[in-house]
């Protein structure tokens, strides 16, 4: 288990102090895939760095199984960071060397015969899908590929651990989906717990199981998955939630008597709800905004709708909508 107990973290500059982090309070039980999100800025980077020290928290505690890692010798802090290893956007990976040799790198500096570190290395590229590639070097390798290297050799100390920043970003789509399915099967087939570091919601939203919103370097909101995009309440999650909305592009007149629907996998793939409601019970609704997404049956997104009439007229509305399963219904103004 991982616990964050009022981390803070103030960087000192040419232009004054910036406080990175803001008193965050997290914890990360053993098994989850855990995201944390924000926008560019946030302190995502600066927070999955303080997990293993290579950040010093300027207040705070960072807890793992109990220990409280901040007051470790350096001695024993590299032995967390065997329990505790990294990924990173650039893959950083050791050119001069061959697959093989990078994923063996971690083990020569623990100390284990070259043999041995052969092995594990051979049984790791078995694990990541990529056993021919030993003799290879990253520079001949795809951009996934060499992502898979990277965490191979961040497995290679069989951590309890793993922290991603940012690890699919640099990845074309088809790429992110195969490293977060690699990532999904060390998750389960191995026990460890993943901590993602990510501004991509469509990650977080594929693996994880719980997420942080971060702002300004304060969690907005925190929760399991489902719960914080399905009906975020922070204005930082509503914004990351619902980034790709045209909301500003909406006349502030229209938004007077609005509701906001969100399809959380309803069945009503070709069912007109709308003009549903309008037959059923005389209620008359303009669509303002609409982004969903038919997954087989199931309908994912959310929309917008102007409601024509008074205050009854909106809340018959939401009470029609909240009978369909898995729509969530709330007002917008």
């Amino acid at each position: 288990m991982i616990e964050l107990q009022n981390l803070s973290k103030t960087f000192n500059t040419a232009d004054g102090t910036v406080q990175a982090l803001k008193n965050i309070s997290l914890t990360v039980n053993d098994g989850d895939i855990y995201g944390i999100i924000g926008m560019s800025g946030a302190g995502k980077s600066t927070l999955v760095r303080c997990i293993n020290m290579l950040e010093r928290p300027t207040n705070g505690r960072v807890l793992i199984d109990g220990v409280n890692i901040g007051e470790l010798t350096q001695a024993k802090l590299r032995e967390v960071r065997r329990n505790v290893t990294m990924i990173f956007q650039s893959f950083n990976l050791l050119m001069q060397r061959t697959c093989l040799d990078n994923i063996c790198f971690p083990l020569e500096l623990a100390g284990v015969s070259k043999s041995k570190a052969k092995q594990r290395a051979r049984e790791l590229l078995k694990t990541v899908g990529l056993p021919d590639k030993e003799s290879a070097y990253p520079s001949r390798l795809s951009g996934g590929q060499q992502q898979r290297i990277a965490i191979a050799r961040a497995l290679a100390t069989n951590p309890k651990i793993l922290l991603c920043d940012e690890a699919t970003s640099a990845l074309d789509p088809k790429t992110t989906e195969a490293i977060l399915e690699l990532i999904q099967k060390i998750n389960k087939e191995l026990g460890i717990t993943v901590i993602i570091i990510t501004h991509q919601m469509s990650v977080v939203e594929k693996v994880c199981n719980r997420v942080a919103i971060l702002d300004d370097g304060c969690v907005a909101e925190e929760g399991a998955v489902n719960d914080v995009f399905t009906m975020p309440k922070s204005r930082a999650a509503k914004r990351l939630v619902f980034s790709s909305n045209n909301d500003n592009a909406i006349p502030e007149e229209l938004l007077k008597n609005t509701i906001r629907v969100i399809y959380n996998g309803a069945l009503v793939a070709g069912t007109p709800i709308i003009a549903k409601m309008a037959i059923d019970s005389q209620i008359e609704a303009n669509i303002l905004y609409a982004q969903t997404k038919c997954i087989g049956d199931k309908v994912f997104g959310n929309m917008i709708l102007g409601i024509n009439g008074g205050n009854e007229q909106l809340e018959n509305a939401i009470e029609y909508l909240q009978k369909i399963p898995d729509i969530i219904v709330r007002r917008e103004a």
